[in-house]
């Protein structure tokens, strides 16, 4: 990988800002090793749960003009399975990794992270805002400062690795969740996650297309919410931030980095350009680094932080 794309974060040196976030190809250590393999510089597993997860009945896709609609209900194989994956692909790649977990309170959230101690992983992601399981355990945790607050303390308490809280899209206050995210402890801000639930309808059918009516929406439609939320996030506190929603090109990516970011993730991004997104995004910043002068990535022009 050039120099140029090298970024440094928490301490550990990347051979590209690109990650990939939890959900995408990250159920099995070959998932992670493809994703790698073709230019990611960290990759997310699932988000695991205590206990194994099917998720929603399918269809838990669907495409629309401007992005996608999933309800795929976290599935995942189970925090102690999901491990031995990690662990698989560790023996295999040097490329960090960020442990993902999902809980439906405090005490799950911090059993989780006992389990991670003993793991393979970089980073620990807490998921605190999944749209998509809304059904099941109403409102996105993130949604409440005290909430995240809580579980961020009490998960640094305890963990070895350093913390990631990824938070969600779908509130009116985000500079104050993100600063109690910064105040409880957390290292490091990742957003933004799906927006909605939102719902498609199949007119001839007279249903929703999904067949659990509801799923996040994700694609280029959310990418104007997220450089904002980035934007404010990044002038609300001092953590590093991994930005991410309907990046697709380099010249998306390095508008996440003027936002605020740090590092970019891609999700969706698979679903448009195919696995070698990576590399062909990775190939694009290389590019405009050169046209616009900057000899690299960490060198990028910021926008100014707002005013209060």
């Amino acid at each position: 990988m050039h120099t140029a794309l090298q970024t440094n974060f928490l301490g550990i040196d990347l051979a590209s800002p690109l990650v990939l976030p939890a959900g995408i190809m990250g159920l099995s250590y070959s998932g992670l090793a493809v994703a790698a393999r073709k230019g990611a510089g960290m990759v997310t597993t699932k988000s695991f749960t205590l206990q194994p997860r099917t998720g929603h009945k399918g269809p838990v896709v669907a495409e629309w003009s401007g992005g996608i609609l999933n309800s795929m209900g976290l599935c995942n194989p189970g925090i102690e399975e999901g491990l031995k994956e990690v662990h698989a692909f560790r023996e295999g790649a040097t490329t960090p990794v960020i442990i993902s977990i999902f809980g439906t309170s405090r005490e799950e959230f911090v059993k989780l992270a006992r389990r991670t101690n003993r793991s393979d992983g970089n980073f620990l992601e807490l998921n605190l805002s999944c749209p998509n399981v809304a059904d099941e355990f109403g409102t996105p945790l993130s949604a409440s400062q005290e909430k995240v607050s809580s579980i961020i303390y009490h998960v640094k308490k305890i963990s070895r690795l350093p913390v990631i809280a990824k938070l969600s899209p779908n509130v009116y206050h985000i500079r104050e969740i993100v600063s109690a995210a910064e105040a409880a402890g957390a290292d490091a801000i990742s957003l933004i996650n799906t927006l909605g639930p939102g719902m498609l309808i199949d007119r001839k059918m007279g249903k929703p297309i999904l067949h659990n009516r509801f799923g996040g929406v994700s694609g280029p439609c959310i990418k104007p919410i997220a450089l904002k939320l980035i934007y404010e996030t990044y002038s609300a506190v001092s953590l590093p931030i991994i930005g991410m929603g309907g990046v697709l090109t380099g010249e998306d990516a390095i508008e996440m980095i003027m936002a605020g970011a740090t590092l970019i993730g891609i999700g969706t991004g698979i679903y448009y350009r195919g696995i070698d997104i990576f590399n062909l995004v990775n190939e694009e910043i290389l590019r405009l680094l050169s046209d616009e002068g900057y000899d690299g990535i960490a060198r990028i022009q910021r926008l100014e932080k707002l005013r209060e």
